[in-house]
């Protein structure tokens, strides 16, 4: 099983470990911008306390933000923008 090493704003550090992963074979991650690290499933997430977070998706949004209600996946939150003042 293959390992990645992931660190978040505010220094947070997760390790993801991919099922079935042979040599020579290799994962694509997205970096987005302004926007989540996008990485080829499925994965187990390791958190810096110890527990892990398990995701059987084929394609799996890791939180950069740590605005996420589901932190270490992201929900959109990052797209939330702040409402101005109607005109009427």
């Amino acid at each position: 099983m293959a390992e990645h090493s992931v660190t978040f704003i505010g220094n947070a550090t997760a390790i993801i470990r991919y099922g079935s992963f042979n040599r020579g074979d290799r994962r694509r991650v997205v970096v987005a911008p302004d926007g989540p690290i996008m990485v080829q499933g499925p994965v187990e997430i390791e958190m810096p306390d110890g527990t892990t977070v398990v995701s059987d998706r084929f394609l799996v949004a890791l939180c950069t933000c740590r605005r996420s209600h589901r932190y270490p996946l992201c929900d959109t939150s990052h797209r939330c923008k702040i409402r101005g003042d109607r005109d009427g």
